[in-house]
């Protein structure tokens, strides 16, 4: 095959694949959100109900006079990030049965079904972040990020993790129904680990170290530091994250393929 038969077959094959996860998209939009009240702005309205919520009481229990740093910022870096993943990977989890009727056309795979709810909840919780903090910078409640190179990296990372465990976590549940159940206690458990609650500087050296391990505490730590600058030194390191991301994705892309070969459309 030629070179140039070859780059027409894959662009023709990329440009199905995104009309699909796009049309998937439309669709989850209106299964999830429907059309009446407000409808698909929902998807941002939540996020950002859930992180208000939360700097509200972290406000409320004074946690601004333990540290220099601005508690709504904080939290809005801090819940916003764990947003991304938590809710990507939970929405991944057992959903490939609500759309096996649509496995029965040939141009949509596994692979699309995940990557469409994963893009929804990234664009919900971008969209979350980006209002929430463009907000209480105007009306000062907290400063504008000081550098924008760090944010943009670890949302990113952050980003990319979403999508690899997605893959991971929604492959793995269609296997076994201990995944469903458990992974919503898990993601429990993981969220006061994640970085999302404090600054890895504040911890013990031993603990410090240990949760460096966590791939996402390294994405919170880079937002932090574009936001907080040298307010509080931070401890991200983001080779590591994304050689995690990597292995992760070469991972999940393995059980989704193998999930693909099971799933048999109706």
């Amino acid at each position: 095959m030629s070179d140039f038969v070859m780059e027409h077959s894959l662009r023709k094959s990329f440009s199905i694949q995104c009309r699909v996860i796009g049309a998937l998209l439309m669709r989850e939009i209106i299964t999830r959100y429907g059309r009446h009240n407000i409808g698909v702005l929902w998807l941002i309205v939540e996020p950002m109900l859930f992180t208000l919520g939360v700097a509200t009481l972290w406000h409320l229990a004074k946690l601004h006079v333990l540290s220099n740093i601005p508690i709504i910022a904080f939290a809005i870096t801090g819940y916003s990030s764990v947003l991304i993943w938590r809710n990507a990977t939970s929405h991944c989890s057992k959903a490939i049965e609500p759309n096996l009727a649509l496995m029965y056309h040939r141009n949509v795979k596994v692979i699309d079904i995940f990557a469409s709810r994963v893009i929804l909840e990234i664009i919900g919780a971008t969209a979350s972040f980006t209002i929430l903090t463009v907000f209480f910078a105007s009306v000062g409640a907290m400063q504008w990020p000081q550098d924008l190179i760090p944010v943009f990296g670890g949302w990113f990372l952050l980003c990319w993790f979403a999508f690899a465990f997605g893959f991971i976590v929604g492959a793995l549940s269609e296997r076994t129904e201990a995944i469903e159940r458990t992974w919503h206690i898990v993601t429990y458990l993981l969220f006061p680990l994640s970085g999302a609650v404090f600054m890895v500087h504040w911890l013990p050296e031993g603990a410090r170290d240990a949760l460096l391990w966590l791939p996402m505490v390294h994405g919170v730590e880079m937002i932090r530091h574009g936001f907080f600058g040298n307010i509080v030194p931070t401890y991200e390191d983001p080779g590591y994250f994304a050689t995690v991301n990597a292995l992760t994705t070469l991972i999940g892309l393995i059980l989704v393929r193998e999930c693909g070969r099971r799933v048999q459309p109706e």
